[in-house]
């Protein structure tokens, strides 16, 4: 069974930093791209970052110069390192496989709220 774990989310000051991490399990990892996704309640949830397998990394005009993606296959984990946060950046972030893969459930996300 394939699990999407995250974590690292939390309450930050505008301008702060925060560090997501999703570890993955059950499945290989290095061969597919992962993405990071955000979800604001009542909205549709928005593909922020992409890592491909071969590392590189695409990211949304909002968060371009401010969000880095990254990897470790050999800890099947994919990261989001988040700078100079702003509010509108809070949100519940997930990772999940780019492109979606079918029968894979979400994991919990984790919730990051940037307020002073």
């Amino acid at each position: 069974q394939v699990q999407l774990v995250e974590s690292g989310g939390g309450l930050v000051q505008p301008g702060g930093s925060l560090r997501l991490s999703c570890a993955v399990s059950g499945t290989l990892f290095s061969i597919y791209g992962m993405g990071w996704y955000r979800q604001v309640p009542g909205n549709q949830r928005e593909l922020v970052a992409i890592i491909t397998s071969g590392g590189g990394a695409v990211y949304v005009d909002s968060v371009k110069g401010r969000f880095t993606i990254s990897r470790d296959n050999a800890k099947k984990t994919v990261y989001l390192q988040m700078n100079a946060l702003q509010p509108e950046d809070t949100a519940v972030y997930y990772c999940n496989f780019v492109p979606l893969r079918p029968s894979i459930d979400w994991g919990q996300g984790t919730q990051v709220t940037v307020s002073s």
